[in-house]
């Protein structure tokens, strides 16, 4: 990866598991309770320097690089398990540590991956923190709260709905701002609301991030179907993009755990990645005019992704478990980084709470 300082506090190490060679970054004293930090698509554990330093003297932060990003090893990604491969490689670090329980926080597909991680694992998590997590139906293709596909063969999600254009300068390992389509330009956009703007050391840091994302085969965006449903693309077998097609993950049995740890749900108001009308999902750009052939919205509407998460969650509440779902105001995707004071408060209360 072409970053390679870290904030002051922050270290670096590669811990070897049952299942590949993990990075990690860690802040905190050695015996201090374990916070495990997840991150999302197209990013790594830089997102979560400035948290873990903020955190209080009591925790032990150790934020992980998922398979494929930031440095940790590059190991294909098998779709047709969801996102298990991501969970599993989790569970392999935490025995690998020997953690014993812990506090998790997700962001975006992170949170979807400590989903997984608890239905396997409900004994293990002290507390579950959900950072603008995706749809525990994955992204793209369903159209009602309990994640009923727009068509059979999930045509709208998979590895086939990333721009190509995005994907190609991600691997030329493009840092320029001369096209929407540069991960710059793109996680400006829509890992935060305009006009926020990272300082810019850490703009450079968190471009690096991206960046860091392999562009291979069975990684990320992963292969694709042709389909004769609109829009053309179904999901295909390998990686990341496919991992979360519905078609493949489905976390709703999240919702019958019994005993897991209280969940926080933290989202922005105005996240273009992650709501009920996300601007990169096919029944949103559909509906605008932005992608011709539109079905209408009885077939093919946005996805109700806050939706299909509280239907989820309610269940999980009637399983005997708890949750709280805050919404920050003028907030994009990335509320940890946007609005750090606030989301500090209330992710370090309900770490204090538990």
């Amino acid at each position: 990866m072409a970053h390679s300082t870290f904030l002051p506090g922050i270290s670096s190490e590669v811990v070897q598991t049952s299942r590949l060679a993990t990075h990690i970054l860690t802040s905190g004293p050695q015996d201090g309770e374990p916070v495990v930090l997840v991150h999302g698509n197209v990013s790594s554990s830089i997102f979560w320097e400035e948290t873990m330093l903020a955190l209080p003297a009591q925790y032990r932060a150790i934020a992980v690089d998922l398979r494929g990003f930031g440095d940790s090893e590059t190991a294909p990604v098998d779709a047709t398990r969801g996102v298990r491969d991501f969970s599993d490689d989790l569970h392999a670090l935490v025995e690998t540590l020997n953690l014993g329980r812990f506090h998790l926080i997700g962001w975006s597909m992170g949170g979807g991956v400590g989903m997984q991680y608890i239905t396997d694992h409900p004994a293990q998590v002290r507390s579950f923190t959900m950072v603008s997590p995706m749809s525990p139906f994955g992204f793209g293709g369903t159209k009602d709260a309990s994640g009923s596909p727009c068509w059979p063969d999930f045509a709208g999600s998979g590895g086939g709905t990333a721009n190509p254009d995005f994907v190609q300068r991600l691997r030329d390992g493009d840092r320029s701002a001369d096209s929407p389509n540069s991960p710059r330009s793109v996680m400006n956009a829509f890992y935060f609301k305009p006009p926020f703007r990272p300082a810019p050391e850490r703009e450079e840091a968190f471009v690096d991030s991206l960046l860091s994302t392999k562009c291979t085969v069975g990684n990320y965006p992963g292969d694709m179907t042709p389909s004769a449903n609109w829009p053309n693309v179904a999901p295909g077998i390998t990686g990341v993009n496919n991992c979360f097609a519905p078609l493949y993950c489905d976390l709703s049995a999240f919702g019958e755990v019994q005993g897991g740890p209280p969940v926080l749900w933290i989202r922005g108001a105005n996240d273009q990645i992650v709501s009920d009308a996300s601007l990169l999902d096919f029944g949103t750009l559909g509906q605008l005019g932005a992608v011709p052939g539109w079905p209408g919205a009885e077939v093919f509407p946005p996805q109700p992704m806050w939706q299909q998460m509280r239907a989820v969650l309610d269940a999980y509440a009637v399983s005997g478990g708890s949750y709280r779902e805050v919404e920050f105001a003028d907030t994009g995707h990335s509320p940890h980084i946007e609005r750090p004071e606030e989301f500090r408060r209330e992710f370090f209360g309900f770490l204090a709470g538990k």
